[in-house]
């Protein structure tokens, strides 16, 4: 199983008026996750949009436990649940640093396509990337 753990500092703009992050950017978090996974990896979504692959999201979640804050060390933790030939799931966890507090869990679904937004099978069309992120599940 391949875990790959990023780090951000909480952004002044990323928070509210009291100087707590806002909800929705722990999105913006899962998806620097899904990038650095993949960097981890040897390779970018900017690799994989160059041969076609693309990656929507069709299903994001998040459970909220506790605020990050303005100045926050955050970790972003991202990890596979499962990689098949037509869809991937991610799975995130986002932890204060400082005190290994977990923040927050989430999870993202994401379909190969092409860019015409026509579902592909990654394990045929690159069967080694495919095999690459099986290889990150087990």
């Amino acid at each position: 199983m391949h875990i790959w753990d990023a780090e951000v500092r909480v952004r002044y703009g990323e928070t509210d008026k009291m100087g707590i992050v806002y909800y929705a950017n722990y999105f913006n978090w899962f998806e620097i996750g899904r990038t650095e996974f993949f960097r981890s990896l040897g390779m970018s979504y900017r690799d994989l949009e160059e041969k076609d692959v693309m990656l929507p999201v069709i299903e994001a979640h998040c459970k909220y436990f506790s605020s990050a804050s303005y100045d926050d060390m955050i970790i972003i933790r991202t990890r596979l649940e499962f990689v098949t030939g037509t869809r991937i799931k991610f799975l995130y966890e986002i932890i204060r640093k400082d005190d290994g507090k977990l923040l927050a869990q989430g999870h993202t679904e994401h379909p190969f396509t092409d860019s015409t937004r026509k579902p592909i099978n990654l394990k045929k069309v690159l069967p080694e990337v495919y095999q690459m992120l099986l290889e990150c599940v087990q």
